[in-house]
């Protein structure tokens, strides 16, 4: 079977169901509405002017909402037991889980762009005297580079829910790594900061924020990160790519 097939089946098959399409206008309406919303208030309370960093403060929303996307792509196919005519079909169990994890990130990198781009778009529709001009690299790249980092965290997701195999276990895990352990570790005496700023979804929103700063005075990222932005993204997915290569690599170990 053909690379292009491979692709074209995972496709239909992400569509198959209605659960992908909520998943991906929730993740921009929740992501573009959050930012009008900020935007409204903004100007209503005088709160400041926005920049192009500030309108993506609600990234992560759809963020997590696509990573669930992802997890539910690959443990529905278990739950109901697709995923044996799956490998009956492509023998080389790699191909077709790589064609899935290829079919899911660019679908997420097109919403990430959607919800990006659109949240700048709408707050500057709603602010047109606020600074939103994208002026620097800076300002693109946290605008446009909300999609690569989508692009990413599902590969991310899509390993942990093949490693899980259950769809409720799978985004418990996820949603406990990014939401409260990467923030958590702090908290932890003399190494918790060193430990954090090297942590993936740490890593991957320094990408999108660093040099940047979401408020007046507050550092959208931990201080002394130690990579810059492009750096950080390259860590993202490397960190990415060996997860779903472990994942994989079980996979072709386990019964379906």
């Amino acid at each position: 079977m053909t690379t292009l097939t491979l692709l074209k089946v995972e496709r239909i098959k992400l569509f198959s169901t209605r659960s992908p399409w909520w998943c991906m206008g929730a993740a921009v309406f929740i992501t573009v509405g959050f930012s009008a919303l900020l935007a409204g208030t903004m100007q209503a309370k005088d709160l400041g002017d926005l920049t192009p960093a500030t309108t993506q403060f609600s990234y992560n929303f759809g963020f997590l909402i696509m990573m669930v996307m992802a997890i539910l792509a690959i443990t529905t196919e278990y739950r109901f037991g697709t995923i044996r005519a799956t490998f009956l079909a492509v023998p080389t169990r790699a191909d077709a889980l790589v064609a899935k994890a290829a079919v899911v990130a660019l679908l997420a990198g097109l919403i990430g762009e959607a919800a990006g781009v659109g949240s700048w778009a709408l707050s500057k529709a709603i602010r047109p005297d606020a600074p939103l001009s994208l002026d620097s690299a800076q300002d693109y790249r946290v605008v446009v580079g909300v999609g690569l980092v989508y692009m990413i965290a599902t590969v991310v997701a899509l390993s942990v829910g093949l490693l899980i195999r259950h769809s409720a276990g799978a985004i418990t895990a996820l949603l406990i790594w990014v939401m409260v352990a990467e923030n958590l570790l702090p908290a932890i005496p003399r190494v918790g900061d060193a430990i954090q700023k090297w942590l993936p979804f740490t890593v991957g929103n320094n990408f999108l924020y660093a040099g940047q700063h979401v408020g007046d005075n507050n550092d959208a990222t931990p201080a002394h990160m130690p990579l810059g932005a492009w750096g950080s993204l390259l860590y993202f997915a490397l960190v990415a790519v060996v997860l779903l290569g472990v994942a994989v690599a079980l996979a072709k170990r386990r019964d379906a």
